[in-house]
């Protein structure tokens, strides 16, 4: 389950982080595997999303590639768009990541961020950026920096990478469509870098009883993330973001109302 869970939100704006950790607390996946192997799982599925995207846009990863490419979303210059987009998240998140983890990860905060998260969706969707159709390859250094700087939102469990670097990207003046292919791209290094960094602490949990159930999670992780990456695209090319808020309002009350629920029966 979690594995289908993080394929099919980490690149649509409802918070992957969030979701897993909503899964994970209703299901009692940490208490029944402990938290280490937990933390350990949740990185190979994470990796089997990132796999998704690169199987997903295999052309213009080869394209990202070819260093003799000297114009657009290519070459070194795509390399320096997507660095750029990366470092501010990479450096505040090097900074904060233990007080994050330790004050952020639980269903109150995602509640929080999931209902801010739904509100800045439906404030940008009324305002109707108009936004001209830029195109990957017409994406500037003020761009790249525009939407990392969003990105670094992300960092709280709920909000959504996706949705601050989608939103973000419309706000420095990306059409809808490309903001949100470049939130895919995006994705790929921070997520590496994390979940590598994440991984090398996790090494001294690792064991071979482990690997089927990783196998399986982050193959199931793979398919859906590619899905619902090819749906998100085609969705957001003739529709808004607005339903998408609508979700994490609903989801943010129910699990408001069963905190509640759990403090009064405790």
């Amino acid at each position: 389950m979690m594995g289908l869970v993080e394929g099919l939100t980490e690149f649509i704006p409802v918070s992957s982080t969030g979701h897993l950790i909503l899964a994970g607390w209703l299901c009692g996946f940490e208490q029944a595997v402990g938290k280490e192997v937990a933390d350990t799982f949740d990185v190979f599925i994470q990796l089997g999303a990132i796999l998704a995207v690169v199987a997903a846009y295999p052309g213009r990863f080869v394209i990202l590639a070819d260093v003799r490419r000297r114009s657009g979303f290519a070459g070194f210059g795509g390399i320096a768009l997507l660095a750029l987009t990366t470092l501010p998240a990479l450096v505040v998140g090097l900074l904060a990541r233990k007080a994050i983890k330790a004050h952020l990860f639980n269903p109150t905060t995602v509640a929080i961020g999931l209902a801010a998260g739904a509100i800045w969706i439906l404030s940008v969707e009324w305002r109707k950026p108009s936004n001209r159709s830029v195109g990957l390859d017409g994406l500037t250094w003020k761009h790249a920096l525009g939407v990392g700087m969003f990105q670094c939102l992300a960092l709280w469990p709920g909000v959504s990478r996706s949705a601050a670097t989608i939103l973000g990207g419309m706000l420095c003046g990306i059409d809808r469509k490309t903001a949100t292919e470049y939130s895919f791209f995006a994705a790929v290094p921070v997520l590496t870098a994390a979940a590598i960094f994440d991984l090398y602490k996790s090494l001294p949990v690792l064991s071979w009883q482990h690997v089927p159930v990783f196998a399986v999670g982050t193959v199931v992780s793979f398919f859906s993330a590619w899905a619902a990456v090819r749906l998100l695209i085609r969705y957001v090319s003739r529709h808004t973001l607005t339903p998408f808020a609508w979700y994490r309002l609903v989801v943010a009350l129910l699990v408001l109302v069963l905190l509640w629920g759990k403090t009064l029966g405790d």
